[in-house]
């Protein structure tokens, strides 16, 4: 048996399933209204409709049989719309204009419209059906003036058989507004409020059945799992050998302890630096205000002996004031998915090619320094290989591939622990460094250089151009990256210079 529970509509859904069960009623209505033509043409027949010519019925046979027509395609294709609504409205209006203008005396049928669109219980479509409606009722009236002041004595001209008529149906349209505002209030509000009780009936079962299937699961995918009852100041474990036995509740005394038990036997795992963290993340004095309008809080720790762990509270039930009562409080290790996270965050900052930070990390790490106040012995190192296209060309790409390793090992040799060196682009580098001496490691990373000899190419040589702080203390870093770069083009220019080659050649 299924005990899931029931899907309720909500008030929106209710509306829309509304609007098309009414859009279809009324286009059955609309079909049949092609009667109306050869009703009135048998009244004209009878000597009922003295004042009616038959091509009066065959043209509202017609319209009508058009408007229901058009209606219908509208309904197909938009069954719920607002416009296919008002369509529908505006074919009975115009219908009830048409037999007035053929001389057919239409009275109360006027307000038959608006009354219809309050099936829509929607305030809008009604406004409009009332306004549509009073319009038509207007223009009609007024072209059927001049016929029908001639056929009575009591009125001299057409106005003033107009303005009577209009009068009286103006009366009327306020009277029937305000009526049906305060039908169509009474209906929407009714629906609503029984939509709104359903849906929060449902919610309520769907939640207590949500809180079962948690309390069920958690026991297999948590390594520790406590169940905390605020109601009567409890708790228990729910896994374990013990698990969900009220033997070994255990009272929750604020007095005395500000920890359930189970915390208590964690905190002195946890490394040094995240005890003071953890105790704070689990003071259950606190924890119900810290879970107001949250449905659960989690914190990531490291236990000393067996690594990451993730901590939860999760609501289980809330009171009448929305007071988190019941909570669950779970254990999980996360050792394994945070070897993952950092073998994939190592993956994206680092270069394939030479295993050096890349430009992502690169623009990462400088952006921390763009930040803050830069430190006294901060530097910024721009370092170029020589030759590598000349390399590539010549001796393949094995060969420049192993001038880029090979300067990214001699960069490395200098630098040491005094820095990062990143790659940045194909014989691109930079060393962000902090160090006293910046000349003493230019010197150290030419002379690493020199001393390199590789299988495809005898030597290398890298052009290399820095700025520090401690020498430009006006500079902001982006200033300190751009004299950097400027630096290692004039040694560049210089070496090939002093080699005699063309650059604009290779």
């Amino acid at each position: 048996m299924d005990n899931a529970p029931q899907q309720t509509k909500s008030y929106e859904e209710f509306l829309r399933e509304n609007r098309i069960s009414v859009n279809r009623s009324l286009n059955v209505v609309l079909w049949f209204c092609i009667f109306t033509g050869p009703a009135i043409a048998l009244g004209v027949a009878k000597g009922i409709f003295k004042n009616v010519d038959y091509d009066i019925c065959i043209q509202i046979s017609v319209i009508v049989a058009i408007l229901a027509f058009g209606h219908y395609l509208m309904l197909k294709k938009w069954p719920d719309s607002v416009v296919t609504s008002i369509t529908a409205l505006l074919a009975f209006n115009m219908l009830l204009a048409h037999m007035t203008y053929g001389r057919v005396a239409v009275y109360l049928t006027w307000f038959l419209v608006p009354l219809l669109s309050l099936l829509f219980c929607d305030t809008r479509i009604y406004i409009f059906a009332v306004v549509s409606n009073y319009c038509l009722m207007i223009l009609s009236t007024w072209m059927v003036a001049p016929y029908f002041s001639s056929m009575r004595s009591d009125y001299g001209t057409a106005l003033a058989y107009f303005l009577n008529a209009v009068g009286g149906y103006t009366i009327e349209t306020i009277i029937m507004t305000f009526a049906g505002l305060a039908l169509g209030r009474l209906a929407t509000n009714y629906f609503r409020d029984t939509m709104v009780q359903q849906e929060n009936l449902l919610q309520h079962e769907s939640r207590m059945t949500e809180q079962l299937d948690i309390l069920d699961s958690m026991a297999e995918i948590y390594e520790k799992v406590n169940l905390i009852d605020f109601y009567k100041m409890t708790e228990r474990p729910l896994r374990g050998d013990n698990a969900g036995d009220k033997l070994h509740e255990k009272k929750l005394d604020f007095s005395e302890y500000d920890h359930t038990y189970m915390t208590r036997q964690i905190i002195g795992n946890v490394v040094d630096d995240q005890e003071e963290e953890f105790i704070e993340f689990t003071n259950i004095t606190t924890l119900q205000d810290r879970l107001a309008d949250k449905k659960i809080i989690s914190g990531e720790f490291i236990n000393k002996y067996s690594g990451w762990f993730r901590a939860q509270y999760i609501v289980a039930e809330k009171d009448e004031n929305d007071r988190p009562m019941i909570v669950v409080f779970t254990v999980q290790s996360i050792e394994a998915e945070k070897r993952r996270e950092e073998h994939l965050i190592r993956i994206a900052m680092t270069d394939e090619l030479t295993r050096l930070y890349n430009r992502r990390c690169y623009e990462e790490d400088i952006l921390e320094y763009k930040e803050k106040e830069i430190e006294e012995d901060f530097a910024v190192f721009s370092i170029d290989v020589n030759g590598l296209k000349t390399a590539n060309d010549t001796k393949g790409h094995a060969a420049g591939d192993e001038l880029i390793k090979a300067c990214s090992d001699c960069l490395l040799m200098a630098v040491g622990s005094r820095g990062k060196v990143y790659r940045t682009g194909g014989d691109e580098f930079i060393a962000i460094v902090h160090i006293d001496d910046t000349s003493a490691l230019l010197t150290d990373m030419k002379n690493a250089a020199s001393s390199w000899h590789g299988k495809y190419q005898k030597e290398l040589t890298i052009s290399i151009g820095y700025a520090a702080h401690r020498d430009h203390p006006t500079l902001s870093v982006e200033d300190l990256e751009k004299l950097a770069d400027r630096m290692m083009y004039s040694d560049k220019a210089e070496y090939y210079r002093i080699a005699g080659i063309d650059r604009r050649k290779k």
